[in-house]
């Protein structure tokens, strides 16, 4: 299941003897293990262990499954976390068969891993007992349906176009994505608001400098001077010097061009990249509006732009303008 419906999941289902959290998405995971957490464990010195998986081979899986097998002493529930666990399929079948298939019914354990292992590890989502959530890095309906989620139950209303600008102005970043969400919901709580606006967004919510550069691009892409002027005003005031800003645009222009060059769909794409398949999507749509040859030439212009500034033929204030002369003009 998608981590979105963990907790709908927990509510109906109450707890499991296995648990497998899996994904690059760390803020889900650690989620996951607060939740299972907070509702099962009283006594963290007593009935709580954690192990690196890194370090359990062979023979030293054994104090992994004699510490699944204890008892809870004052809570409801023992837990045991492991990360990074990712066991060969001799070893699952030698020491862990038989604590997956029979697993006691007062202890949960936890399994955190950031991916599925080596070729040769065993499936452990596929293993008995095990309930898999995918902590995978999101798209950006699962995401705007988290914070959805999560402002209905403050009891707190926020439509589409709303949860896709907290999560644009957070750059999917989940937890900035948290953060901002809860900093929202208690602003709302303050003043009495049911409903999130875009406006509340907009005032309290202030976009990552990766999201500006986006919206520069936009303005490039619109011929549009003036909002061009009044994002660069706005980085400016963030601490953000004419190098900095220049900089970013090369490695954003440049990203754009390499994205450009790429043939296949977003699955492809975000492979050569190494990025997310909606990051890999967002480039193409972007770089389909300026086009091959237009983006190498905004990326010379910018660069020689950082050349004229390293080899102190210009200032840093006179090369961004003479970069925007060139984008522009």
């Amino acid at each position: 299941m998608k981590y979105v419906d963990f907790k709908k999941f927990t509510d109906e289902n109450g707890a499991q003897p296995i648990y497998l959290f899996e994904g690059e998405e760390v803020y889900f995971r650690e989620r996951g293990e607060s939740m299972i957490k907070s509702r099962y464990l009283q006594e963290p010195t007593l009935d709580y262990a954690s192990f690196d998986g890194n370090a359990l081979k062979g023979e030293k899986l054994k104090n992994l499954v004699d510490a699944v097998n204890c008892f809870p002493f004052v809570s409801e529930k023992r837990v045991v976390r492991v990360t990074e666990f990712y066991p060969t399929e001799k070893d699952y079948d030698f020491y862990l068969k038989d604590l997956f298939e029979n697993p006691p019914m007062g202890s949960i354990l936890l399994i955190l891993n950031g991916g599925k292992g080596k070729a040769g590890s065993a499936v452990l989502a596929k293993k008995p007992n095990v309930t898999h959530v995918d902590c995978a890095r999101s798209d950006e309906e699962t995401i705007k349906k988290w914070i959805y989620i999560t402002c209905k139950r403050a009891g707190v209303y926020a439509d589409g176009i709303t949860c896709g600008k907290i999560a644009a102005h957070c750059v999917y970043d989940m937890a900035r994505i948290a953060s901002e969400t809860e900093k929202l919901l208690g602003y709302c709580a303050a003043e009495g608001i049911e409903k999130l606006t875009d406006g509340i967004v907009e005032e309290l919510v202030y976009p990552d400098a990766e999201y500006k550069i986006f919206e520069l691009s936009k303005a490039l892409a619109a011929k549009n001077y003036s909002a061009y002027s009044r994002i660069v005003k706005e980085l400016s005031t963030r601490g953000y010097n004419e190098t900095q800003l220049l900089s970013s645009l090369a490695g954003y222009f440049r990203g754009l061009y390499e994205t450009s060059l790429c043939r296949g769909g977003d699955k492809e794409v975000a492979t050569v990249l190494g990025v997310s398949e909606f990051i890999a999507r967002k480039n193409r749509e972007q770089a389909a509006k300026f086009g091959k040859e237009r983006l190498l030439d905004l990326y010379e212009s910018v660069y020689s732009a950082i050349s004229a500034i390293k080899c102190g033929e210009m200032t840093p204030s006179s090369a961004l303008k003479s970069a925007t002369a060139r984008l522009f003009f």
